[in-house]
């Protein structure tokens, strides 16, 4: 059972103190304005790791897996519903205001077209049939439909930086970044449900537990991790990671036993317990560690180290950093994905105006494909998998 405290509604940060951080309730809004109207206690608080014990402290001991949550990502599964889908690679330019639209078989951009203002991310869809444009500032999401690579009519939804859905494809939901709040919407209008209001700020990135049923997501302004119940919706815990963090992507373990948690300050990841949700220890990876990806395998994770350009290979199975994939001359690797056959891992340089193309076998930068301004998450589609649950690509 997981050792989590009774919680309500939500609650939002009020404000500080010289003696810490003062929390008073928030309410649950629906759309029609009304609210619960019951009071609920405020989330647990886990106070700041100790980072200097943590990274010299022993390595944590795998255990067995008795499941891989990445079972149906391997090459080949594709689902049924993306049969016939052409392969392409969607890369959002935030600073462009443009989608390229790359062919992975030519390394070519086929297609270039306007969104939004700021678009941040390309999402599929939890029923893998429209791939969406987060666009942030524009406060819409441009659908794309993967049939053809050509978007449709945006759809207003106030402050999209990020988009995830729940495990049963009930809602789709909207990590309203400034707003400090988490969307519930309807997956596929979008139409806005329920909205959490959070305490912290700048929510951006999360995973679900195996079972589906809590959210880790990171607050990049706060330093913070929130332990949420999409279902309720409620915040049921908050991890402080202290000063100097800024928490970044989210990514489960292929047992389901830890997430790991890029910090792009401090420069690694953090491993989190996804049972009891207590901060592990965390590893060094590089300067600006911000996106992680599982391989075809399970067997290595992903970090993009921005600050430095270079990508950190670490062995899920001992837990450890056993390469570094270094950008000749230097670069920004960002956010991206796997290849659907496993082959490649393409990340966003997102100061360079660039795609890079690494080797998953030699670790070597094949391509640097020129792209619009700022290019964030880049979106490869389809990919092996039952359905998404969101960000650049994220299945089960």
């Amino acid at each position: 059972m997981r050792r989590l405290v009774a919680a309500g509604v939500g609650v939002r940060r009020h404000g500080k103190t010289a003696a810490g951080l003062v929390v008073v309730f928030g309410m649950l809004v629906t759309l029609a304005g009304c609210s619960s109207g019951t009071p609920a206690p405020s989330p647990s608080r886990l106070a700041p790791p100790n980072p200097a014990a943590a990274a010299s402290g022993m390595a944590v001991p795998a255990r067995p897996a008795p499941r891989d949550v990445y079972a149906n990502d391997r090459p080949g599964l594709l689902s049924p519903v993306v049969q016939g889908f052409r392969p392409l690679v969607y890369v959002p330019n935030s600073e462009s205001g443009t989608v390229d639209v790359i062919d992975p078989s030519t390394y070519k951009v086929i297609r270039n077209f306007g969104v939004g203002r700021l678009p941040q991310h390309v999402v599929p869809s939890w029923d893998l049939k429209t791939l969406w444009v987060n666009n942030n500032q524009g406060n819409s999401l441009t659908p794309i439909d993967p049939r053809t690579g050509r978007p449709g009519k945006p759809v207003p939804v106030e402050d999209p930086y990020n988009l995830y859905f729940s495990p049963d494809g009930r809602y789709a939901l909207v990590m309203a970044e400034r707003n400090n709040e988490l969307d519930l919407r309807d997956p596929h209008t979008m139409r806005l449900v329920r909205r959490l209001s959070l305490p912290c700020r700048g929510i951006n990135h999360g995973d679900f537990t195996a079972d589906g049923g809590l959210f880790l997501a990171s607050c990049e302004f706060s330093g913070e991790l929130l332990v949420v119940d999409w279902r309720v919706p409620a915040v049921r815990r908050v991890i402080e990671l202290g000063h100097h963090s800024m928490p970044q992507d989210v990514k489960l373990s292929p047992d389901g036993e830890l997430f790991y948690v890029a910090d792009m300050d401090r420069g690694g990841v953090w491993l989190v317990d996804a049972d009891t949700f207590d901060v592990i220890r965390f590893m060094r990876t590089g300067l600006g560690a911000h996106g992680l990806y599982v391989s075809r395998d399970s067997r290595h994770l992903y970090v993009s180290n921005r600050g430095e350009g270079s990508v950190s290979l670490v062995s899920l199975a001992r837990r450890k950093i056993v390469d570094t994939w270094r950008i000749p001359g230097g670069g920004s690797p960002d956010m991206g994905g796997v290849s659907a056959d496993g082959s490649e891992l393409w990340l966003s340089g997102r100061y360079d105006s660039v795609v890079y193309v690494f080797s998953t076998r030699t670790g070597k930068v094949l391509h640097k494909i020129p792209v619009g301004a700022g290019p964030h998450g880049l979106c490869i589609y389809p990919q092996p998998g039952r359905y998404s649950l969101g960000h650049t690509g994220v299945f089960r």
